[in-house]
């Protein structure tokens, strides 16, 4: 019957590794029961756990070697504690940082193994001097009366991670009221494709990996800028650079470039009189040369002036101008007028003469009519 249900188990272990993409193995060392169930209960959703005997386990990874090649690897973590197998799709980091939130501070048992270093920080106690110094002194405390309270001298460390803790110890630490151990799964290692994780690389510090991340890309920039490597970050810089190392050199060299011909010429300049006065030289013909352009500095003023009211008089006389033209206009649209009137009083005079002439005619008929009669 017994071996009826190893058989079953090993293949439960077995389908479960075929199932799920992560397999890892947690301690259940010091683990309450109640504690455990709500657990499970927990993260019934997204994880199954299975204690069992060591032995039943190995047998089950060693079987599914062929599935998840690198998988026996995982097998030393077995020995720590006491073991049990956890299946999941999740990625192990973050499942790690969901068992750890979820611990829980408890006083250290005798055999229990310490989670960390346990350090003891100087500075007074509450015990009075009595006995309780000799058990301080046992697990290597030094101690003084001070106030009349017993005192902690220096600090020490009375117990270094992996340590087992003595049953002395456990009581010195509960009378302290340090509780270094926690309660709750304890994710020992977790193997993801082919990769065995340690819970040293499990429990990554969130905020010395960023600054290990930032360090990196600082000197991964340094290394682009030192090394004139043109990327995303660094090309705008390096150019930048690049233009004030140029104009650096232009002007050590007293290259007429663009951007330094004006910073040459005033340096230029600035030389030129040091040198003059250093020599004490004086030059007359600029002084002359200066007068000249005041006098005709004068002239031009002068001359603006003129053309200034010469422009204020041009309107005055075009308007003259224009009145004298429209006039003009008026003076031959007249002689036009009368031209036209002039052409046609002929042509009246000449229907007066026919008219004259038609009543000519009629009274010499009339007059051989009467003769006649």
């Amino acid at each position: 019957m017994a071996s009826e249900w190893k058989k079953r188990l090993i293949k439960q272990y077995l389908k479960w590794i075929k199932q799920f993409s992560v397999v890892g193995v947690v301690n259940l060392h010091g683990m309450p029961t109640a504690q455990l169930q709500q657990m499970k209960q927990k993260l019934k959703d997204s994880v199954v756990i299975s204690g069992g005997r060591k032995r039943l386990c190995m047998r089950a990874i060693e079987q599914a070697e062929k599935d998840k090649p690198g998988l026996k690897a995982i097998e030393p973590y077995l020995e720590q504690g006491l073991p049990a197998l956890m299946f999941t799709n999740e990625n192990p980091f973050l499942l790690n940082r969901r068992l750890s939130q979820s611990k829980i501070p408890a006083p250290a048992k005798p055999g229990d193994i310490a989670p960390k270093d346990l350090v003891i920080q100087a500075g007074p106690t509450p015990f009075a001097p009595g006995p309780i110094i000799g058990e301080l002194g046992s697990v290597g405390i030094k101690t003084s009366v001070e106030g009349g309270k017993v005192a902690v001298k220096e600090q020490c460390t009375v117990a270094k991670k992996g340590d087992t803790i003595s049953a002395e110890l456990a009581s010195i630490l509960l009378r302290l009221g340090m509780e270094p151990m926690e309660i709750g799964l304890d994710l020992v290692a977790a193997y993801e494709k082919g990769l065995i994780f340690g819970k040293e690389v499990l429990e990554v510090d969130e905020a010395a990996f960023m600054g290990k991340i930032e360090t990196a890309a600082r000197h991964a920039f340094n290394l682009s800028m030192n090394a004139v490597i043109f990327t995303k970050e660094t090309t705008e810089l390096m150019l930048g650079k690049a233009f004030n190392d140029a104009k650096v050199l232009a002007r050590e060299q007293n290259i007429l470039a663009d951007a330094v011909a004006e910073e040459l010429i005033a340096k230029a300049n600035t030389q030129m009189t040091a040198l003059k006065n250093e020599l004490k030289i004086e030059i007359k013909e600029e002084k002359a040369e200066e007068e000249k352009p005041a006098e005709g500095k004068k002239e031009e003023v002068k001359e603006e002036k003129k053309e200034e009211k010469q422009a204020e008089e041009k309107p005055v006389e075009k308007k003259k101008e224009e009145k004298i033209a429209e006039e003009k206009k008026e003076k031959v649209k007249e002689e036009k007028k009368e031209e036209v009137k002039e052409e046609e009083k002929p042509e009246e005079k000449v229907e007066e003469k026919k008219q004259e002439v038609k009543s000519k005619k009629e009274k010499k008929k009339k007059a051989p009519e009467g003769k006649k009669e």
